[in-house]
């Protein structure tokens, strides 16, 4: 484990209860990205990590509750991720502070303090929104299949567990063939702790391979028993498509399960244009994935 990674995660702490940004975790990305050959001054992707956190609260000057969901975005290309547990704690460092005069003072003042924190601890900008309802039917995912509903998903045989890429199989065609899948089934284990991690992943792929798709879900499946990051799942997915495929158009979300009050959705394609619209911006509240 590295010690930056552990600082918080997997130990037992009290919540603050007091307002303490000194909590906060940035966990170095080249981590992880280096074990798969990715170079941060030539990455093969752009994208955003975005977070929901549905335990933002705090109190007005009067005493008055102020509740809602915290949604921040910042895009994948800078040094570090903010560690989960500890931006849980640090939220629940606003539970009893008072902000503003009314409610509207509230979150204006608590929205500037997190932006300013978490932006001069991952180096970036980072966008944050209050939202006390989801944007009705706004969805980024529409129209891709489901993977294990395939009829030949029943009968097929699954037998690794761990990330293997040769279970990807495909025949090269003279054709682009293009396709939008999802699953899920996603699956993998914390990093530090190896609790589990649940979600939905969602792949759009367009490339002169004709891929078979039982062959992708087995590689999928085998990332059950991985201990990684939510973001680093996504991205040796994507490193694994790029590599076997060569594609002309890949994204890659992991839609992942909330837990401890937060979901992670890292969304990552070779051009910007690829990306999903609507999740990648802070100020929309999208219609949740089923795995949310």
């Amino acid at each position: 484990m590295n010690p930056i990674e552990g600082k918080v995660l997997g130990k037992q702490m009290s919540h603050p209860r007091n307002y303490a940004p000194e909590i906060l975790v940035a966990v170095p990305r080249s981590l992880n990205r280096e074990q798969y050959g990715m170079n941060a001054c030539e990455l093969p992707f752009v994208g955003v990590d975005a977070w929901h956190a549905y335990e933002l609260g705090f109190l007005t000057e009067k005493g008055l509750p102020v509740v809602g969901v915290l949604k921040l975005v910042y895009a994948c290309d800078n040094e570090s991720l903010v560690e989960s547990k500890s931006l849980k704690l640090y939220l629940n460092s606003f539970n009893m502070g008072r902000y503003g005069e009314n409610r509207e003072a509230g979150i204006a003042q608590v929205l500037k303090t997190i932006r300013r924190d978490l932006s001069e601890l991952l180096k970036t900008t980072v966008e944050v929104s209050f939202h006390n309802a989801h944007n009705s039917g706004i969805y980024d995912f529409d129209g891709f299949g489901l993977l294990e509903e395939m009829p030949e998903a029943d009968s097929a045989l699954f037998e690794k567990f761990k990330e293997d890429e040769r279970l990807l199989e495909a025949v090269p065609t003279q054709q682009s063939c293009e396709l939008k899948v999802s699953t899920h089934l996603l699956r993998s284990n914390c990093k530090i702790t190896h609790q589990p991690d649940w979600g939905s992943a969602f792949i759009h792929l367009k490339t002169k391979y004709e891929i078979d798709r039982i062959s992708l879900l087995r590689y999928l499946v085998s990332i059950r028993d991985e201990n990684h990051f939510h973001e680093e799942i996504c991205e040796m997915l994507y490193k694994r498509l790029v590599d076997k495929f060569d594609p002309e158009i890949l994204m890659v979300a992991c839609l992942y399960t909330r837990r401890g009050g937060i979901d992670i959705c890292p969304v990552r394609a070779n051009k910007k244009e690829y990306l999903p619209r609507n999740i990648i911006q802070s100020k929309i509240f999208t219609s949740p994935a089923f795995r949310q």
